[in-house]
């Protein structure tokens, strides 16, 4: 039995129109105090567009006035602007799923181009003279600095409504589908974003020259090998090289604020023993020292499920895979550079599918962008 009777929802749309209802059903939704679960469609169905609707969807019945207005109280549209808040609440909890951190870990900067090149202005550095009295102030030149993100690309697919559906009220199937749309394209911009941050996929362009992400030399250094996660000692070495991280243009340390350590479940364990223990000990000797764990809280320890996966994927043993991680500022060192977000439309009625196929309603959700990254500088890798 659905927790939300269609009956009511009717009394609603009738009372306070279609956009004030719909509205009301978005704001419950994304809120939680609905879930799309609670919804039935033939119920909705027969509220808004009638028993007699209802039942010329029956494959044993004459279906010829299937989709026809003629009957009273029919509201086809109003069924579609209902079921279409359902499907797309759906699509955006499987497109947010918990386990996709790595796109929760970059920033996200709205675009309207087809990958461009992001100006800036190069760092004068501690070069600021002594001004006498009387004399000019010096004035500050601006050299040319950009970097080029890479080519957006979109993904999609479409969650159709059939005749049968409703008829059966098959809801939770449709739901189910839904949610795996949702999902499919969650994981495919969770894949692309890892598989950027680990660097598997180079696309740092910067002064019109492509680099690899992390660099053991070179005009930057990010990748400390031999520093699998075991003690103190590991935060140290890759602490210690954002210390020496230098702006090539300057020669002055970049200011990272290193705030997150990326790690698969491997880790765990070592993880918290790093970075969570309350107190350190040291052993020399028959001489035992005790102090508090200088990195405990300082960082935000952050377990992807998938990286292990992208990391093999790349070519890398399993054995050595599981040891990776990765320690700094992922918001400042990537970035999506998004098109446009997750977004859900409606087909229009009447389409060939509804004849053909026996499709009622149909729901398109795609997105487009791409991982693009925007300084390397502000993210250690560690291998063993």
């Amino acid at each position: 039995m659905p927790l939300v009777k269609a009956k009511e929802l009717r009394r609603r749309y009738e009372l306070e129109g279609a956009q004030a209802t719909c509205d009301h059903l978005r704001e419950a939704l994304e809120q939680g105090h609905l879930q799309p679960e609670d919804f039935s469609l033939r119920d909705l169905a027969e509220q808004f567009c009638g028993p007699e609707w209802v039942r010329c969807l029956d494959p044993r019945g004459d279906s010829f006035h299937l989709l026809e207005d003629s009957y009273d109280g029919v509201d086809v549209t109003a069924f579609r602007n209902i079921t279409g808040q359902l499907i797309s609440t759906k699509i955006l909890q499987g497109f947010r799923h918990e386990a996709f951190v790595a796109s929760q870990l970059v920033q996200t900067i709205p675009t309207r181009l087809d990958g461009e090149r992001i100006p800036g202005v190069e760092r004068l550095g501690d070069h600021a003279e002594a001004v006498h009295p009387g004399m000019p102030y010096p004035t500050y030149g601006f050299g040319e600095d950009y970097i080029e993100t890479p080519s957006t690309t979109k993904h999609g697919f479409i969650v159709p409504v059939t005749r049968e559906a409703v008829f059966f009220d098959r809801t939770h199937l449709v739901l189910q589908r839904a949610a795996e749309v949702g999902q499919a394209l969650g994981l495919n911009k969770e894949k692309r974003i890892l598989d950027t941050i680990i660097g598997a996929v180079n696309t740092f362009k910067w002064k019109g020259t492509t680099y690899n992400t992390y660099l053991t030399s070179g005009p930057w250094t990010n990748w400390v090998q031999n520093n699998p996660l075991t003690d103190y000692s590991s935060a140290d070495k890759a602490e210690g090289l954002l210390a020496r991280m230098l702006d090539p243009a300057t020669g002055e340390p970049v200011l990272v604020e290193a705030t997150t350590v990326l790690i698969s479940p491997a880790l765990r364990h070592a993880a918290a023993k790093v970075f969570q223990a309350l107190e350190l000990r040291h052993t020399d000797g028959s001489v035992v020292t005790v102090m508090q764990n200088p990195w405990r809280d300082q960082y935000r320890v952050v377990v992807s499920r998938q990286m292990l996966r992208r990391i093999e994927a790349s070519g890398v043993a399993s054995n050595e895979a599981e040891q990776w991680w990765f320690l700094g500022d992922f918001t400042k060192a990537f970035a999506y550079m998004e098109n446009w977000p997750i977004t859900v439309t409606q087909a229009p009625a009447g389409s060939e599918a509804e004849f053909t196929h026996d499709i009622l309603i149909r729901f398109k959700a795609s997105e487009r962008g791409t991982p693009a990254v925007i300084n390397p500088r502000y993210v250690i890798k560690n291998t063993p």
